[in-house]
């Protein structure tokens, strides 16, 4: 209707409306087993991740996380200081069961990234102001056979932000929420 600003609903029957709405939506989530929900938690834990995270990407995959995709940026490795911090390194050797594949932004290469042992492998990052289909390309190439949907980008920057949609990664998880302000 023409001037209607989007707020509640004035007519009669709007709260009952609004109950039966809510009521729909909370009978379609799934009601997980205590045991699948701990299971969960404790693989949450393992990949270093908050819960809600970690629920919200298998929601939306429907997969377990396999690797994740850290840029050099979110690591605050740099040709000046080539090693990790003593945070993000601890933080990730307590990392379990999931490969750690460093991305080196120019001007760091990849093999100055690979030196850190806590990380699986190190490759080059796509170009951040590539095209689409090049970051694509590239993302492919550093992932092999490993199914995007399966792997999680930790990054610093809003242009890397675009790798996940470039290889259909599962998602995006800042720096700082990852390793904590």
């Amino acid at each position: 209707m023409i001037g209607h600003n989007g707020g509640p609903a004035l007519a009669p029957g709007a709260s009952w409306r609004r109950h039966c709405w809510g009521k729909a939506r909370r009978d379609l989530l799934p009601v997980l087993p205590i045991e699948v929900l701990r299971t969960r938690v404790a693989r949450a834990r393992e990949l270093g991740l908050e819960y809600r995270t970690y629920a919200g990407v298998r929601a939306q995959t429907g997969q377990d996380v396999v690797a994740f995709l850290f840029s050099s940026n979110a690591l605050r490795v740099s040709r000046e200081a080539p090693r990790l911090p003593e945070d993000r390194a601890a933080k990730l050797a307590g990392v379990q069961a999931v490969a750690r594949i460093g991305l080196a932004v120019a001007p760091l290469s990849a093999g100055a990234l690979a030196e850190n042992p806590e990380l699986d492998a190190a490759h080059g990052a796509p170009w951040a102001l590539a095209g689409f289909g090049a970051q694509a390309r590239h993302l492919r190439a550093v992932l092999g056979r490993v199914p995007g949907d399966r792997v999680l980008l930790i990054g610093d920057h809003g242009l890397e932000r675009d790798w996940c949609a470039a290889g259909r990664l599962a998602g995006y998880v800042p720096a700082s929420a990852y390793f904590g302000g």
